[in-house]
């Protein structure tokens, strides 16, 4: 049966320029000398955790296991080049499973010219487990980093948050596109995507950049899918709650000067809103400012894997 899905695959998979020797030896040969600033990044996904088999289709969980990579390397502005997955799918049905989360892969591959080099299956009596590792390159305007951000900085985002649980955590598009071009036309100090929280993904860039972070939440994009999963759970918890903790939104955040924030915010260049939400401050920490201008603390909410 694995060899019958690797044959499947084999037959799938588009021709790459990078792929000297794709799937099928005992590993991959990219043609990637010359390649300067090879960026990696792997992320694992487990049924129960990252989504639950029973009621998601797998299409939809394959495309997640490669989007939440891709959206690493947006993080980085580097653009993309190679992938390897690994999976271990549950013995029954595990043919079936392995075909459709790579009939969810494949088309978000070759929507950024992504080459599947290879990877790894297994079966065994466990849940799902799918991981991807991806290769990028940082371009010619150097990498997009934590550290970087300095006091008087405006912090940027792109889009909106909350309530990705409702469909978008599988859905959403990576900002490799619009990461790449903001990188190109303004001068970022500092970036990361959100992928466990507004608040608490700021809070790390704000401390590796040895800083801390004042947000205006009066400003913070409410994605309409926050309000409805508000008004679902009617748990007390805010549309701003679940903006600032729900996590899986997979923007960005960016660090820029004020005078290059007013450019960029008066350019809206992405087709999708560049919103200014607060400013980087000498103070460690996050901060909510209120409409009165008081400084308070604000809760790094947000997703922390538990280690007992």
């Amino acid at each position: 049966m694995e060899q019958q899905f690797i044959a499947w695959l084999r037959e799938r998979l588009p021709p790459h320029p990078l792929l000297q020797l794709g799937p099928g030896d005992d590993a991959a040969i990219l043609r990637m000398a010359g390649v300067d600033g090879c960026v990696i990044t792997v992320d694992l996904l487990t049924d129960r955790v990252d989504f639950i088999l029973a009621e998601v289709d797998p299409r939809r969980i394959g495309r997640k296991a490669l989007a939440v990579n891709l959206s690493d390397l947006a993080a980085m502005a580097a653009r993309p080049l190679a992938a390897v997955l690994a999976v271990a799918l549950p013995k029954k049905g595990a043919g079936e499973l392995a075909i459709k989360l790579y009939e969810g892969i494949l088309p978000l591959a070759e929507r950024y010219d992504l080459a599947i080099a290879g990877g790894d299956t297994n079966t065994w009596d466990g849940p799902l487990v799918i991981t991807a590792t991806l290769l990028g390159q940082v371009t010619v305007d150097g990498p997009l980093c934590r550290k970087g951000a300095m006091p008087g900085d405006r912090i940027l985002v792109t889009g909106a948050f909350g309530g990705s649980i409702l469909g978008r955590q599988f859905d959403f598009e990576p900002r490799v596109r619009e990461a790449l071009l903001l990188n190109r036309r303004y001068d970022l100090h500092a970036g990361m995507d959100v992928s466990d929280g507004l608040a608490i993904d700021l809070s790390r860039l704000s401390r590796e950049s040895g800083c801390g972070a004042i947000v205006e939440t009066d400003r913070v994009p409410i994605h309409a899918d926050s309000v409805r999963l508000a008004r679902q759970q009617n748990d007390g918890r805010t549309p701003l709650d679940h903006a600032l903790g729900d996590g899986e939104d997979f923007e960005l955040i960016l660090a820029v000067s004020p005078s290059e924030a007013a450019t960029m915010l008066a350019d809206q260049p992405l087709g999708i809103p560049l919103t200014d939400i607060g400013s980087f401050g000498d103070t460690p920490g996050l901060w909510t400012r209120g409409s009165d201008g008081h400084i308070e603390p604000l809760a790094a909410t947000g997703w922390e894997h538990a280690f007992e």
